[in-house]
């Protein structure tokens, strides 16, 4: 991977300053992921910024596993994750999981209780809602708060023992009911769930809640900035309470920074998940998702999502980036490297009359103009030729430049050909054309004879290999996300997001691999799909068309 240094924004400066003030020795990150889904771009910003970062200022960044809720969490999502950091070009210091610091984090819940700062409560979830108060309300304390402390150990040690079925009890810390922060009025910090763990088995039936056990895990590893989104912001004072509270020895700092909202796309786990559950889509790395593997599987390159990461930047305040900005990074990144060839989508059958039966040509063209280094490949020609159904009208408007009746266009690579006649079937629909072509107007030969004003694509009939190209829209119409009252966003999925056609290639095509990318002239760029291509079937994923109107804001 390129070495590249993280764009300037205000968590380098923080950074910076750590260092230079010897606040902070060794600078140490973490990706810290909860194992209940697949990584999706908006983890991509923070994969990232928590690697580049470190690496910038030769420091180490681990990833951490935040498998402290074995309801939702599975071996699948552990590996699929580790896959997608690795695929984007980032390499950890350290694998964890919060599950290696139970004993640990169970230990330090037992000291918080014997300094007065814990409690076992009693009141269901929702007592427990309705007594905490609003933004306007302070909350009401427990009738449990004024446990003793032995009391407490005993109910503690009895609720890890499995002597209390799920939510009969919690454990709680005691901190302010009045607080203006609704986070620190008396947060659980433990509850009951008797579950198997995907990494500890049934060694527990007690959990640490998020906002208990991640101060923990980042003081435990010894990291230094401690970065999240901004909806964490309002956690912080409960963050360092932890911290301080279970008297720590590394103390860690936490910085939150905007998450990534992107036009047209869920950036949701939980409403990924329902996508896939529901069967909107065949499975998390599906090429409409937003997930890194459904980039991945669609053809996006891990340099083109690290480069438009880059470009987004880090800022203090949300904002909504538009999708368009991602596939101007996968053009960026493909246009030097990605071969150009010619497929057809919706083909129709072209006969040139004049040119000799059971004649094939091999003609050359260049495998990527704007990279002569690639050289050159040679594709065949003969008599019968398809086009796409595109590029032809019967009764075309004024200013078509393609192949209608008497008209004649430039083949690309090859020759300039004049439709004469129209074959239709019974029903009236055009199923071939019969051409000419002037054996004169040869590509390559400097032919100044005349010139036409259109150039079309087209593949040999007698050796063209069939191939399926999917076509891909957005999968969500709604631009700005917001969803009207009693719609949810399952209404703004885009029911034309996927449209299927059979077509052909050329023939050195035959032997592309799974991944491998092209540019098909005149129609985007394409991606050899890893899941539906077999040795019989090619399949094609649309990754981005050629053109856009989208321009990087200066």
């Amino acid at each position: 991977m390129e070495n590249k240094p993280s764009s300037s924004n205000f968590i380098k400066s923080i950074v910076i300053d750590d260092l230079k003030s010897g606040k902070v020795k060794e600078v140490v990150t973490r990706f810290p992921p909860e194992p209940n889904g697949y990584l999706h771009i908006g983890h991509a910003k923070s994969i990232c910024l928590n690697f580049e970062l470190a690496d910038e200022f030769g420091g180490k960044t681990n990833l951490r596993f935040d498998d402290t809720n074995p309801l939702k969490e599975d071996t699948e999502y552990v590996q699929s994750i580790k896959e997608d950091v690795e695929w984007l070009g980032f390499e950890w210091d350290g694998l964890f999981f919060a599950s290696d610091y139970f004993e640990e984090m169970y230990n330090r819940a037992v000291l918080l209780i014997k300094k007065g700062k814990a409690y076992v409560d009693d009141l269901s979830p929702e007592q427990i809602r309705e007594m905490r108060g609003t933004l306007t309300e302070p909350g009401k304390e427990s009738p449990y708060r004024s446990r003793s402390v032995e009391e407490n150990l005993d109910l503690f040690e009895r609720m890890r023992k499995g002597e209390f079925k799920d939510g009969e009890k919690v454990l709680r810390a005691k901190i302010d009911m009045g607080s203006p922060n609704i986070n620190m009025r008396d947060p659980v910090l433990y509850r009951i769930a008797h579950v198997t763990h995907h990494n500890t088995g049934n060694k527990w039936c007690i959990y640490p809640m998020y906002d208990f056990a991640h101060p923990l895990e980042d003081a435990i590893e010894g990291v230094t900035h401690s970065i999240c989104t901004l909806e964490f912001e309002d956690h912080r004072p409960l963050y360092d309470w932890v911290i301080r509270e279970c008297e720590m020895e590394n103390t860690p700092h936490q910085y939150e920074f905007a998450r990534l909202n992107l036009t047209n796309t869920v950036m949701s786990k939980r409403k990924l998940k329902q996508l896939v559950d529901e069967k909107f889509v065949d499975g998390w790395d599906d090429p409409r998702m937003p997930t890194i593997s459904g980039l991945r599987r669609r053809g996006f390159t891990p340099e083109s999502i690290r480069a438009f990461c880059r470009e987004i930047g880090v800022a203090r305040s949300n904002s909504l980036v538009d999708a368009k900005m991602l596939d101007h990074f996968i053009r960026e990144d493909l246009k030097l490297k990605a071969p150009r060839t010619m497929g057809v989508l919706r083909p129709l059958k072209v006969v040139i009359t004049n040119y000799p039966e059971g004649q094939v040509e091999m003609l050359d063209a260049e495998i990527n103009p704007e990279n002569p280094e690639m050289g050159m490949r040679q594709i065949p020609f003969s008599r019968e030729i398809y086009i796409e159904q595109d590029d032809f009208m019967e009764d075309p408007p004024s200013k078509y430049h393609r192949l209608y009746p008497g008209n004649e266009v430039r083949l690309k690579h090859a020759y300039f050909i004049k439709c004469n006649d129209v074959i239709k079937d019974e029903n009236g629909n055009v199923i071939e054309l019969h051409c000419t072509y002037d054996p004169e107007t040869k590509s390559g030969t400097g032919f100044t004879g005349r010139k036409v004003k259109g150039t079309i694509h087209w593949v040999e009939a007698t050796n063209a290999v069939p191939a399926e190209f999917r076509l891909y829209e957005p999968l969500i119409l709604d631009e700005e996300g917001a969803e009207e009252e009693g719609k949810t966003f399952l209404d703004y999925v885009n029911p034309n997001s996927l449209e299927i056609v059979q077509g052909f290639v050329e023939p050195n095509m035959k032997g592309a691999k799974p991944h491998d990318k092209f540019q098909f002239f005149r129609h985007g760029y394409f991606n050899v799909d890893p899941k539906h291509t077999t040795e019989e079937k090619l399949v094609f994923n649309l990754i981005v068309s050629l053109k856009s109107s989208f321009k990087l804001p200066k």
